[in-house]
């Protein structure tokens, strides 16, 4: 990989990851339409891993407070609105990173395909319009039980799948759940401060 495709694609992540579309469908697409080789799944983590950082700094003031909360009650203070939501962030995160553990080799090998993306990205566009679309939008982040944030864990599984947006799938699992536009754009944060 030369210094040119670098960049390219590490604009390409900073322009698609927090949009729902696939940030992961467009750095395999890239550098296939552009005739480069594959960077690989290590490349992808490592520009995640950037917008990460960014997540986190934007989101500073309420991730501090999150965490400290969450501090608070593992050390026996009375858990608060705060300590509950970083609970369920950490929850929400371990089926994405347990079946991205067991299936790295068969994610990387066999789903990096310009078929699996456009088969993804339509299907789960399809999804979310379908939930955008029924959505009752009745509730916000704090009110999330266990059982919801099971789903949504479950649910950014499919992210795993390039061409599935994790944003996308966090929107959409909020949407089905009946959280509000702004519990919603909360809990796609909350997704990208842990991708």
């Amino acid at each position: 990989m030369d210094s040119l495709q670098i960049v390219v694609l590490a604009i390409v992540q900073g322009l698609t990851e927090f949009l729902p579309i696939s940030s992961s469908a467009h750095l395999i697409l890239v550098p296939q339409m552009l005739g480069w080789p594959d960077q690989g799944l290590v490349f992808d983590v490592a520009a995640h891993f950037g917008s990460l950082l960014a997540v986190v700094f934007y989101f500073r003031h309420e991730v501090k407070r999150m965490l400290k909360s969450w501090l608070g009650s593992i050390a026996g203070a009375e858990p608060n609105a705060d300590s509950l939501l970083a609970w369920w962030v950490i929850v929400g995160t371990l089926p994405a990173i347990v079946v991205g553990y067991l299936f790295q080799e068969a994610i990387e090998l066999q789903l990096r395909s310009p078929w699996v993306i456009a088969s993804a990205s339509i299907a789960f566009g399809l999804l979310l319009w379908f939930a955008d679309s029924r959505a009752v939008r009745s509730r916000d982040e704090y009110q999330l039980r266990l059982k919801d944030v099971l789903i949504i864990g479950s649910l950014q599984v499919l992210a795993l799948i390039p061409g599935t947006s994790r944003a996308g799938i966090t929107i959409t699992g909020g949407l089905f759940l009946g959280l509000t536009r702004k519990a919603e754009k909360q809990a796609a944060g909350n997704r990208n401060s842990r991708a």
